[in-house]
Parts: structure tokens; C-alpha cells; sequence
């Protein structure tokens, strides 16, 4: 998160269409969040990948979940995923254990710790953004919150109204 404070768009270069400078808009954007995101991380005494913690969000947002229902909402297969709930069981974030309306299916869960952690990451990650958007001139909010409802929408990205699902991972 630079100095720049300039509230004015960037310049169009030369050859430059609309959707080149939403483009160039967003990756600038996420690269802030993706700091925010590292930073929020950085201080947790567990030592978690963003991957790992997109995982426990997931798990938050979803509640208990088989790991073929959990794979879907990570976007990976069912393999990776499994390798994911492994390191999370040993750190003692998640619960596995069989499902008793059937038996050869697994549920996984978040553990007390892992959803006391997720919410005090995100907890971190929500002041961190609130103290960017408050450095925002307040004439442009408004705008802001449409554009990215606007772009959720268009990646289908479900509303929530769980400030953790809100945030995202």
C-alpha cells in the first residue's frame, strides 16, 4: 500500500481500450489485497499459506462439509483438498469424522481454533480494508461499492451477508 493518494484515474495511454484500463484497475487493486490478505496472516501464530486460510474460510462460510463439497468450493480436486484437511487436522483447525448418515462419507468441519482464528484474521483484514476505504473521498464510496458488486456479480460470486463471507478468503 503506496503513499499514492491521488483520488484521480490514471491516465488512458495510447491505444488503450475500456476494458484494458478495468484491467489494469483491478490487478492494482488486488495487489493491495493480496497485501492486506498477507499481512492480516503475517502475525497469527500458526503458520498458514493463503491457501490454507482460504480453506478455513470456505469451511466458515459453508459449514460442515464432505471433502467432495469442500474440493467444489476451493476449485480443486478431491485429492488436494485432502492434502489441505491433513495439514489443517494436524494444526488442530479442522475436525474429520464420519458422517452418520453415511458412514463412508467423511464431514469436515472447522475445529473451536480454527474458527476462533478465522475470525480474528478477519477481523484484521476488515480494519485494514475500513482504514483504506475511510482514506477514500467519501463522494467516491458509493461508486466503489457498485463497481465491485457489479464485478461479484459478473464472476458469480454468491452475496453473503457473513462479514466473513463478505470479505472473502
Amino acid at each position: 500500500m503506496s503513499g499514492r493518494t491521488t483520488a484521480s484515474a490514471p491516465r488512458r495511454r495510447a491505444g488503450e481500450s475500456e476494458v484494458d484500463r478495468l484491467v489494469t484497475a483491478v490487478l492494482t487493486a488486488s495487489r493491495v489485497l493480496v497485501g492486506v490478505s498477507a499481512a492480516s496472516l503475517a502475525d497469527t501464530e500458526d503458520s498458514l499459506t493463503l491457501t490454507q486460510f482460504r480453506t478455513l474460510v470456505v469451511l466458515d462460510s459453508r459449514g460442515a462439509t464432505n471433502l467432495n463439497g469442500l474440493a467444489d468450493g476451493l476449485g480443486v480436486n478431491a485429492s488436494t483438498a485432502m492434502r489441505m484437511i491433513d495439514k489443517l487436522l494436524a494444526a488442530g483447525l479442522v475436525t474429520r469424522h464420519d458422517n452418520p448418515d453415511n458412514r463412508r462419507e467423511v464431514v469436515i468441519d472447522l475445529s473451536a481454533a480454527g474458527r476462533k482464528l478465522t475470525r480474528q484474521v478477519m477481523d484484521k483484514r476488515r480494519a485494514a480494508i475500513s482504514r483504506i476505504v475511510r482514506s477514500m473521498p467519501s463522494t467516491q464510496r458509493e461508486d466503489l461499492v457498485r463497481a465491485l458488486t457489479a464485478f461479484a456479480d459478473a464472476a458469480g460470486e454468491p452475496h453473503a451477508s457473513d462479514p466473513v463471507a463478505v470479505i472473502g478468503w
